[in-house]
């Protein structure tokens, strides 16, 4: 099978449609924009528009200014008039217009700070807030995704993806807008002078969009090309690096450089074609405009020397005043046409970016359609339970009837019962047939079984990770459905076969299992695990640093911090998934029996290969392929003489 992050799965030249700009991912994220800063976005786009419009202002300036010089021109040639008295009386009209020029270019200097400013704020603001949105969204996907989805991939929405939108609200919208109006005041300003070299400069604006379309989509394509391949190059060097011991222990060292030389030979072509094209796109464009330029300025003297009459909204003659504010107005227009076909790139890939974190937005969120909550719990002399807000040390399930508004509480006791369940990852596949079972308070059930028998997953529906697809599972008496989640998880404690340490102290890692316990709860509960002694030996005891999950300590110290988070939270129910699987046989002695004091009056459920941990189990469970093919204890099993005879004697192997 081959690797999802392999290049050859998507190949450098493989056929590729051409990308289109998808309006509906634009028109969210401009109104997630305007959601997000409902002011600061009016008032920048007013700036941008003065700055636009300011911009556009000297080309009339130019024709108004280039007017006077020439009729005071004529009036000193007909009066006689020296240069000085001349410019005395001329200066009376033109002064004002170069006073009303500076004003307008002051008022522009301080709107395009302004501008800077506010979007180099929203930017960065509006970076933080949609990443602060897709962690909380992401932290109510359910586990299934976790487990589908590469990590790698999922870290690339956070890096590659934002970045992609950094570079689209800071840079390409704001271009974009800028450039239209300026276009569009531009345009109207041809229009009122000569219509005649209007229509001609627009047959160079064709043929500038035709360019672009050849050569931008080109690029276009490229960049999403590129994009996909970050991913995989992020996804494959996260996965070395979480396996580099593998690696070293099988000398894969070599095989694993060419893996990450043929992924970032295909990254280093997408991006040399799609920069290639794009660093193309801009030359060209700008010597089409220089063209255009020429052209324009020689079509204008054939018109002034030939007397042909213009064809205007203003009705103005044709003259020199017209043809040079005209030059200087196509250079602004080619320009800004230019600067428009630039930013496709970045558009298109902000829009790609923007559609991978909508799809992650979008997931369907963990179901939670419980309505009883665990609650603190007072106990009456007469038996009778009653809601408190202080900690009692008693547990309660408060559920609320609908029907008649009436409200009971169950006191929380750990049974918890499996009735004919079905249950599947995957529609049709079921791993889990028919299975029956029941613990009853401080009872110890373990299972056992092969590998994939369906151990693990027994224990992933009673706290539901996942939902079964058919059966019931029920929590003293009550439905785990309508309990909600949060509360349900909170009545369980999980150790896990694979361990997770935070980037924090010791301490802060035992406190994850209740981030309300004071420190002498957190020291009771790493000697109630057996983790005191190691911890104590630290360099900085409960306050050394740890960090890359704990890669400073061994498996099993980093094993015995999870089963002392999992004891500070105090549950009436415990989940041990091979908790002791790190530990070697002389810690597990040592282990052993603060795990018996933590078991001790709990409802416990533990999954384990090593069958000596499971002796004194009060029910064991034999699974194979997702049924229960022998139920009993340990002496009861092991008289019975069948497969957990073999097991335990090793007449059949585990896995």
């Amino acid at each position: 099978m081959k690797r999802q992050n392999d290049p050859k799965n998507a190949p450098v030249g493989a056929p590729m449609g051409r990308p289109k700009l998808k309006t509906g991912v634009l028109k969210r994220l401009l109104k997630m924009l305007v959601q997000f800063y409902p002011v600061l976005i009016p008032l920048t786009v007013v700036c941008i528009l003065f700055t636009a419009i300011a911009s556009a202002i000297p080309a009339v300036f130019l024709q108004r200014v280039t007017e006077l010089i020439e009729t005071w021109q004529e009036i000193a040639v007909t009066q006689q008039l020296s240069a000085a008295d001349a410019w005395a009386q001329a200066s009376a009209e033109i002064l004002p217009q170069i006073l009303f020029l500076a004003v307008m270019y002051v008022i522009s200097l301080v709107t395009i700070t302004l501008d800077t400013q506010l979007t180099a704020y929203i930017t960065q603001g509006f970076l933080c807030k949609m990443r602060r949105t897709m962690f909380d969204r992401m932290q109510n996907l359910p586990i299934k995704y976790f487990d589908t989805h590469k990590h790698g991939d999922i870290m690339s929405y956070y890096t590659n993806d934002i970045d992609t939108l950094r570079q689209l609200v800071a840079q390409s919208i704001p271009t974009m807008i800028r450039a239209s109006i300026v276009v569009l005041s531009v345009l109207f300003i041809m229009f009122y002078y000569s219509i005649w070299l209007t229509l001609l400069l627009f047959v160079g604006v064709l043929f500038m969009m035709l360019v672009t379309k050849k050569v931008g989509g080109g690029s276009a394509k490229y960049f999403l090309r590129l994009q996909k391949s970050v991913a995989r190059l992020e996804g494959f060097v996260q996965e070395m690096m979480n396996g580099q011991k593998v690696v070293k222990v099988f000398n894969h060292e070599d095989a694993a450089v060419r893996d990450f030389t043929e992924i970032n030979e295909a990254l280093f072509e997408e991006s040399y074609r799609a920069n290639a094209n794009a660093n193309m796109l801009g030359p060209i464009l700008m010597n089409i405009g220089n063209v255009m330029y020429v052209i324009v300025a020689m079509v204008g003297g054939l018109i002034l020397v030939t007397g042909v009459p213009n064809f205007s909204l203003s009705g103005l003659p044709f003259g020199v005043d017209i043809i040079v504010p005209f030059l200087s107005m196509t250079k602004q227009f080619t320009g800004n046409i230019n600067q428009v076909s630039q930013q496709i790139n970045s558009i298109v890939m902000g829009m790609a970016g923007a559609e991978r974190i909508f799809e992650l937005m979008d997931q369907v969120p963990e179901v939670d359609d419980g309505y009883v909550t665990l609650v603190n719990a007072k106990l009456s002399p007469d038996g009778t339970i009653t809601e408190t807000a202080e900690h009692t040390g008693h547990w309660a399930w408060k559920h609320p009837h609908s029907a008649d508004g009436s409200v009971t509480y169950t006191l929380l006791e750990g049974d918890v019962r499996m009735v004919e369940v079905d249950f599947a990852y995957e529609e049709g596949k079921n791993v889990l047939h028919d299975v029956t079972l029941y613990a009853e308070p401080g009872q110890k059930v373990a299972f056992v079984g092969a590998t994939g028998a369906g151990k693990t997953t027994i224990t992933n529906l009673i706290n539901r990770f996942y939902d079964i697809a058919d059966g019931k599972v029920r929590y003293d008496g009550i439905n785990i459905n309508k309990i909600k989640k949060s509360d349900l998880r909170r009545s369980l404690g999980i150790v896990l076969q694979e361990t997770n340490l935070f980037t924090g102290t010791v301490m802060d890692n035992i406190r994850y299992g209740k981030l309300d316990a004071t420190d002498e709860e957190c020291i009771r509960a790493a000697r109630l695990a057996g983790a005191d002694d190691f911890i104590t030996r630290l360099p900085k005891g409960y306050e050394t640093e740890l960090t890359n999950n704990g890669a400073n300590l061994s498996q099993g110290q980093r094993q015995l911090i999870a089963i002392a988070r999992a004891a500070v939270a105090d549950p009436p129910v415990m989940i041990l998934d091979e908790a002791t699987s790190s530990i070697d046989t002389r810690t597990e002695a040592i282990v052993q029996k603060g795990m018996d004091a933590l078991m001790k009056g709990r409802t416990v459920f533990v999954i384990a290969h090593r069958l000596s941990t499971v002796r004194n189990s009060d029910v064991i469970m034999v699974l194979d392929h997702g049924r229960i093919i022998e139920r009993g204890d340990h002496q009861h099993l092991i008289d019975q003489k069948g497969q957990y005879y073999q097991l335990y004697t090793g007449a059949f192997e585990l896995e």
